[in-house]
């Protein structure tokens, strides 16, 4: 009974994208999770699936590939898609640059410029933005419901889970856990946070550490968004705007007018639940072991952007907390520290957004070496 064709360590997005991945190959697939259910960054999320602004290769490869697998895999879970695409607000015109130049390159397929007066009719804007870019590519989620619902329906679908089960050790065909051991001709660690258990050499070669954020929830404000929206701040932080010439333009006026977000690594995205509530981030602040506490001053940060993008000029702060996930040079990486054994990381904060086209890849190159 302890034997399986597939063993996946931890429970978060990417240990289940891989079990979905097994389960369809035909896989006796069993995963393990230490906690009674997944309580890390995989819940403390947007529930935003990114597609544009994503890394050039194989990281929008995967976010566009991961889409797809959301939107396929939700209406059978009974997971609930509560927007589609995205706005990114442009306040400056070095950011309405940064945006013209990426509608026009091979990642902009599709996405649309706005002028000012577009983004403003849109409903839920302030007036006086310099224009915006709208993407048809990404949907939303709730976190904190899909991934039990996730979880639950892989479980109809024959994938076995043990909670409150820690994996201890791991040699060619056998994981050593807190309750036994159990055996599986493939064995993909997921181990999200946890850098020090399984491993650790790997992530200490890789340069790993750990990115905490602040996550805010704001109260209905009594508008309803058209999509998820971003702001200038995005275009800096994220890699796929890279390629854009105006970039170190929109980079020099930010460092002048809003270095205290940059320096807390403070960009906007906003996304819009059933119930009206706004969940507002994020930041970033790096260390090998986060401290747990979430500084008035930084929300307050995040609350300027969300007030210069949105007509919300006092939103009203209901649910505060943090999110810690990997953080490397690379947007993920997999490697096989052993045969048999594979070791899946997302490095990036990118794990709802890529985790279904990771997995197919880490199976893609096992079934190249067979």
């Amino acid at each position: 009974m302890n034997r399986y064709d597939c063993a996946i360590v931890g429970a978060g997005i990417v240990g289940l994208a891989h079990a979905l991945v097994a389960q369809r190959a035909g896989l006796r697939t069993i995963v393990v999770e230490r906690e009674a259910r997944a309580i890390g960054a995989s819940i403390r999320n947007f529930g935003f699936v990114t597609v544009t602004g994503q890394e050039r290769g194989d990281c929008w490869r995967r976010a566009r590939r991961a889409r797809d697998i959301w939107a396929e895999v939700a209406p059978l879970a009974g997971i609930t898609v509560h927007h589609r695409g995205l706005v990114v607000a442009a306040r400056r015109p070095e950011a309405m640059a940064v945006l013209e130049e990426f509608a026009a390159l091979p990642m902009g397929e599709d996405c649309r410029l706005l002028s000012g007066a577009e983004v403003a009719g849109l409903g839920a804007f302030r007036s006086g933005l310099a224009g915006g870019l709208h993407s048809p590519h990404e949907l939303r989620v709730e976190s904190r419901d899909a991934i039990p619902r996730l979880t639950a329906w892989l479980a109809s679908q024959g994938v076995e889970f043990r909670q409150l089960e820690a994996v201890t050790a791991v040699e060619p065909g056998r994981l050593r856990t807190t309750a036994g051991s159990i055996e599986a001709e493939r064995i993909i660690i997921c181990p999200g946070t946890d850098l020090r258990t399984l491993f650790p050499e790997v992530f200490a070669r890789r340069q790993v550490t750990l990115c905490k954020l602040h996550m805010l929830r704001i109260a209905d404000p009594g508008w309803a968004l058209p999509t998820a929206v971003m702001s200038d701040l995005g275009l800096v932080r994220y890699l796929g705007y890279a390629d854009c010439a105006g970039l170190p333009r929109l980079h020099a006026r930010l460092r002048a007018e809003q270095g205290m977000q940059l320096a807390n690594g403070v960009h906007l995205i906003v996304v819009q639940g059933a119930d009206g509530s706004l969940v507002v981030g994020d930041s970033h602040h790096y260390s090998d072991s986060p401290d747990p506490f979430q500084p008035r001053a930084v929300d307050e940060l995040i609350l300027e952007e969300l007030s210069a993008v949105l007509d919300l000029p006092r939103p009203e702060v209901v649910e505060r907390w943090i999110g810690v996930y990997p953080s490397g040079p690379d947007t993920a990486f997999y490697e096989s520290p052993m045969p048999g054994v594979m070791l899946v990381s997302v490095t990036s904060g990118t794990g709802a957004s890529t985790a279904f086209g990771l997995a197919e890849d880490v199976f893609g190159s096992w079934r190249s070496v067979a």
